[in-house]
């Protein structure tokens, strides 16, 4: 059976994420990643803080820290905030790593020895008032091909284009916001795309084939438009080091990697980080070397695409070594704020502390996952988001949660009754279940979240129609063994529905499993035949009324809501 190896993009480390962030990548990843730990296939859910770069430089300066201070405190401060969200990585690292500045030194020179790198005297942009050359993000101005005016030298925010810096109209220096700038000569290292393009574009039309037309597109069209060589070194003083057995001359100049080089490499060093926490037990290196028997699948929103297939591609083509590529890129559209982009740098939107510190972490996942900006974009608002949540989450499931086990205590105390032998009723529902689980086993499968949302949503209505349709509390008028067989029926529906809801909302999923006092807590995937049996409750299992799962969103809460977050005719503000 095939090992699956999953990553989601790494968030970068200067402040705390959005929603959209997490809607585009760490999360669908952990949905997925539990779903196949569930079914029984191994899986290894990789990810880490993206610590390198201009903007860690930046965000530490503004906050009166030392780079390294700055990181490690932020790395901490997400990881928190994905604990609270329930992300199951198998590991959370770092890309300031030993093992990252490693493995990264190590692509270079192999690159270096195989012709892939060459040293090129450039033009590059200097500060005057900072005394410094500019790295491309550093450099801020008006993109020259949609006019947004907060443009970075590397890449547009508003329209994903790649850009160089002398690209920017009326550009200046992030640091200290002058506009004296002039362009002096440096030497940088260039990684050669333009000798590998060929293979990229064989290697995509093989293994992009079956990609979601997002993430092909994107990749296709930079091919189209033609693999340039690229620079793959800046001049900052936090990054993975230039290694002087090879480069000495750039190594004394004190020349790091450019973030976008190192970044998707610690995908593979966040790997030997885990395993060399027990070495005996973790070989990380059969995920990746010559790792024929791994599906790799990588999360990621649309602006991450061009660099996870083409340009890190490149550089794994280039070491010539048989290190594990991507199978299967799944990209996500933006999700918007009332039509306008979330942002961090902007603060505009929901973040993810802030998410938690309103309502449980369940709330924001379900929501989240069944309005994946897959197709296109979605826009969030606090009207659609409560009607998500008292509609589907307290209505459909909580409610049917509630009221079955209340009223089996009330009337058949504290164990599951036994009453009749399951009938006609039952079998059809039984049948009915069953195929929904295959309907959502095969949305899972094929990592279409929205629908597979809607498939879990169906799950849950089945079991209230049958209860509307059984009615127990008018059959325990007559017939208390119909009602007891009813009531039965219904909790191995909850325990059913408690597995099979573990992907999207797992605390929720584990209070309902915890409400019966089984020999053990598993959320192991089921079958359908066992689906269809709905025997996994045996009458006379003693259980416990959980709370309620989940508490409805009231017109108070969203106008609180709307106060503190924007949102309607003020949002855009």
């Amino acid at each position: 059976m095939a090992r699956h190896l999953i990553t989601s993009a790494l968030p970068y480390i200067n402040g705390i994420k959005h929603l959209g962030n997490m809607v585009g990548s760490m999360l669908p990843a952990d949905v997925y990643a539990r779903y196949l730990r569930q079914t029984g296939r191994e899986t290894l859910y990789i990810c880490a803080t993206d610590e390198h770069g201009t903007p860690a430089e930046l965000a530490a300066k503004e906050a009166g820290l030392p780079v390294a201070d700055f990181c490690a405190a932020q790395h901490d401060a997400q990881k928190a905030i994905y604990d609270g969200f329930g992300l199951d990585f198998d590991y959370f690292g770092r890309s300031s790593s030993p093992e990252n500045i490693e493995i990264t030194q190590h692509f270079a020179r192999r690159l270096q020895a195989n012709g892939f790198i060459e040293e090129r005297a450039i033009r590059q942009v200097f500060s005057i008032a900072d005394d410094r050359f500019l790295p491309d993000r550093y450099i801020v101005g008006t993109c020259p091909h949609c006019a947004y005016d907060k443009a970075r030298g590397d890449q547009c925010e508003n329209c994903t284009r790649v850009l160089d810096p002398t690209d920017l109209i009326d550009a200046r220096s992030a640091i200290s916001g002058s506009s004296e700038l002039e362009v002096r000569e440096t030497k940088h290292l260039f990684l050669l795309q333009s000798k590998l393009a060929g293979e990229v574009e064989a290697w995509i039309d093989e293994q992009g084939k079956d990609w979601p037309v997002l993430a092909s597109s994107i990749a296709r069209k930079w091919l189209t438009e033609g693999l340039n060589d690229r620079a793959i070194t800046r001049d900052l003083d936090w990054g993975v080091p230039v290694p002087a057995d090879t480069w000495p001359e750039l190594a004394a100049e004190g020349k790091v990697f450019y973030v976008w080089f190192d970044a998707p490499v610690e995908y593979i060093g966040a790997t030997k980080e885990w395993g060399d926490q027990d070495p005996e037990n973790r070989d990380w290196k059969s995920w990746w070397y010559e790792a024929d028997d791994v599906v790799y699948t990588e999360f990621m929103a649309k602006d991450n695409v061009p660099f996870h297939t083409v340009m890190f591609p490149a550089t794994q083509l280039g070491t010539r070594e048989p290190w594990k590529k991507v199978d299967y890129v799944k990209a996500f559209n933006w999700l918007n704020y009332y039509g306008g982009k979330f942002s961090t740098s902007q603060k505009r939107g929901i973040f993810t502390d802030a998410a938690l510190e309103i309502l449980p972490a369940d709330y924001w996942r379900y929501f989240l996952m069944a309005n994946a900006p897959e197709s296109d974009d979605t826009s969030f608002t606090w009207e659609l988001f409560s009607a998500s949540v008292n509609k589907d989450l307290a209505d459909t499931l909580g409610n049917f949660v509630n009221r079955v086990l209340s009223f089996s205590r009330k009337r058949f105390g504290d164990d599951v009754p036994a009453g009749n032998e399951a009938g006609a009723a039952e079998a059809e529902l039984g049948e009915q279940i069953a195929g929904l689980l295959a309907e959502y086993e095969a949305q899972m499968e094929a990592l279409q979240f929205r629908k597979a949302a809607q498939a879990l949503r169906a799950l849950w209505s089945a079991g209230n129609s049958y209860l509307e349709t059984k009615a127990p509390w008018l059959e325990i008028k007559t017939d208390p063994e119909a009602a007891a067989l009813t009531l039965r029926t219904a909790m191995n529906l909850i325990h059913l529905y408690s597995i099979v809801s573990e992907p999207f909302i797992p605390a929720s999923a584990a209070a309902m499993r915890g409400a019966f006092a089984l020999t053990e807590d598993t959320a192991t995937w089921v079958t359908r035949d066992e689906a269809a049996s709905l025997s996994f409750v045996p009458a006379g299992t003693p259980f416990t009324v959980p709370p309620v799962l989940f508490a409805k969103i009231t017109e108070e809460d969203l106008e609180s809501y709307r106060e503190r977050f924007g949102g309607g005719d003020d949002s855009a503000a």
